[in-house]
């Protein structure tokens, strides 16, 4: 039956059902004595109450619902309706006779009917098809113990008993008030830490875990008790992954290194995003990158009036353009293939464009490859963020956001004292401009491109070893999405000239990342894959900072970001510095590319050249921004 026949169906039960109840209000009213009736008031008003009932009906939007999945939200539907309907077929009968001859308790009798015989059919209908589909386990379905009896795990299990390819057998839950309940005849048999004995008792092929709001210390502990068991397990997505629209609350997948060491969900204020994002012209620098495209996809929510694109990678510019495109067509999208280095590139972008926001996120950030190509290192990420930021203040940009790093602060390698040339440069040139000039510094992002965790996962699938270059060295962690969301954030909350700090939780051991992530796999860190310690490598350090000594942090209106109080330098030497840099870059001399990265950033450790009489002092003085 098609869709228009099902609701023309449904349309003419309803109004069998106003005829029933108004004739069940009759009936009752003279205590089902047919010869005391007044058939003729009867008959005469019954088409008002058809035409009244039934238009409220249709206008309270009662046959939008499914009667396959008809609940609370239904019920209550037709109790609006009815009741709303009541008050009409009043009205309509006292304009039409006066309520001639119409017994006043059928007026209150009517609508209690109505609610009961309206409700009725649809409720048995659920309960017929859910019954129907309970029984239909394929022979080889798998059991499946739920973790987790909250709504999230109610609805898998609801959902399994109609696909019929898993068959829930029971759920854990630590609330101990939901021992021995039971949601769709499934039990609540004991709690999580009764996994292990209830894997044995009841036969488990796998484990779902159904607890999206979970904490990361939770999952760890859940992940950890499956691992002891030693069955298979699932989870269904997390809360901030259904948000965004990245999963749909039914899709299992594997548990990922971001369950266990990414963090909890940060809340932001999404009406003061908007409002400077929104109808905007944004652009975003290294578009086709891990933060770059994240920031892209998050931006595109907002609603922008365009959205630029800056790569020099044909195949990422070309993929998050796809992806945009697809995701949201209606979004006015310019991708442009630019190297931000190229000053006329560049300002032929921003000419045609005149963005408000840009998000710089260009930026070459592998440490060891750049310590022995300091030159491609300042020209991207040094000169690169000047043309780019020079370009923003003469075509009127009204907030430049720089993406930073942890490896700026104290620097021993090129790359963080190239990225700290970078803050320094648009620190001093927020003092001489009209546009905002904000830097945003945070640490390692999980899964970005250059991270271990891609590393790691290749070198899991190859059987290992997994290479971790110390046994002590440890780094801040955080999600792309988050990084991405607080850089907005930052964005919404500056001035001018501050350097934001995002909290980045505890350092974690890389070697735990690594015993995680085999563990994850299905494999026994140390019997089944090998972990290698091959030493630090070039510029590397064993833990990194998120601050300078210096920069005592301020607490914002923000709990996860934090306000470095900066160190601010001398606008003339930073434009003499920078000339310099531009012709040793002109002249490919590495050596003097370092000395001059060493004038400008002073407190960069031993990076293949020496501290000398040369290097300048940049008159730093401590400020509070």
């Amino acid at each position: 039956m098609s869709r228009f026949n099902r609701r023309i169906c449904v349309i003419f039960h309803d109004l069998g059902m106003v005829c029933a109840a108004w004739l069940a209000a009759y009936l009752v009213r003279f205590n089902f004595a047919l010869a005391e009736i007044n058939w003729e008031s009867f008959f005469s008003t019954l088409p008002a109450v058809l035409l009244a009932q039934g238009a409220v009906l249709w206008f309270t939007g009662l046959y939008r619902g499914v009667w396959r999945f008809a609940s609370i939200p239904d019920l209550w539907n037709i109790i609006r309706a009815v009741l709303i309907g009541a008050v009409v077929v009043s009205l309509a009968l006292f304009l039409y006779n006066r309520l001639d001859g119409v017994p006043r308790s059928t007026m209150v009798l009517f609508p209690i009917f109505l609610i009961f015989i309206l409700g009725a059919p649809r409720l048995l209908y659920r309960m017929w098809k859910d019954h129907g589909m309970n029984v239909r386990f394929e022979p080889e379905a798998k059991r499946v113990l739920i973790l987790g009896a909250g709504r999230a795990g109610e609805m898998l299990a609801r959902d399994m008993r109609r696909e019929g390819d898993y068959r829930p057998i029971g759920f854990l839950d630590d609330n101990h008030r939901l021992k021995g309940a039971k949601l769709h005849g499934i039990s609540v048999v004991g709690s999580m830490d009764q996994l292990t004995e209830t894997v044995d008792k009841l036969g488990v092929n796998i484990v779902i875990i159904a607890m999206p709001s979970a904490s990361n210390a939770q999952m760890r502990r859940v992940v950890e008790l499956c691992e002891q068991a030693e069955v298979s397990f699932r989870t269904l997505p997390r809360m901030q992954d259904l948000v965004s629209g990245r999963s749909v609350h039914n899709e299992l997948r594997e548990v990922a290194i971001d369950d266990l060491l990414g963090r909890d969900p940060v809340t932001l204020d999404w009406s003061n995003i908007s409002g400077n994002l929104a109808g905007k012209t944004v652009l975003v620098s290294g578009g086709g990158g891990s933060i770059g495209s994240e920031l892209c996809r998050q931006i595109a929510r907002l609603g922008p009036s365009n959205l630029v694109l800056l790569e020099q990678s044909e195949f990422n510019l070309y993929s998050i353009e796809m992806e945009l495109r697809r995701s949201y067509p209606n979004l006015m999208l310019s991708a442009c293939l630019v190297d931000v280095a190229d000053k006329v590139a560049v300002e032929h972008v921003l000419s045609i464009h005149r963005p408000d926001v840009i998000f710089h996120a260009a930026a070459y950030k592998h440490v060891p490859m750049l310590e022995s190509q300091a030159r491609q290192a300042l020209r991207n990420n040094v000169l690169g963020t000047r043309t780019l930021a020079i370009a923003a203040d003469k075509f009127g940009c009204g907030t430049f956001v720089m993406v930073s790093t942890d490896k700026a602060v104290n620097p021993a390698n090129v790359m963080g004292a190239s990225k700290r040339a970078a803050e320094i440069f648009c620190q001093s040139l927020d003092r001489k401009s009209k546009t905002r000039f904000i830097t945003v510094r945070f640490g390692n992002v999980l899964g970005s491109a250059g991270s271990v965790v891609p590393l790691f996962k290749k070198q899991i699938k190859a059987g290992g070893p997994v290479t971790v270059t110390d046994p002590e060295i440890t780094r801040f962690f955080m999600t792309i999405p988050e990084a991405s969301q607080l850089i907005m954030q930052a964005e919404a909350m500056g001035n001018g000239g501050e350097i934001f700090v995002l909290d980045m939780g505890e350092p974690i051991k890389v070697n735990y990342l690594a015993e995680q992530m085999i563990r994850l796999s299905g494999k026994i860190p140390g019997k089944d894959i090998e972990i290698s310690y091959t030493g630090l490598r070039p510029g590397e350090k064993l833990f990194e900072e998120l601050f300078h000594d210096e920069e005592n942090l301020a607490e914002t209106s923000h709990e996860k970001i934090l306000l470095a109080k900066s160190r601010l330098a001398d606008w003339a030497c930073v434009q003499e510095i920078i000339v310099l840099m531009e012709q040793a870059c002109s002249a490919y001399d590495e050596q003097e590319c370092k000395r001059l990265l060493k004038k400008l950033v002073p407190e960069m450790g031993a990076a293949g050249v020496k501290a000398d009489d040369n290097v300048i002092q940049l008159n730093m003085a401590k400020v509070s921004t």
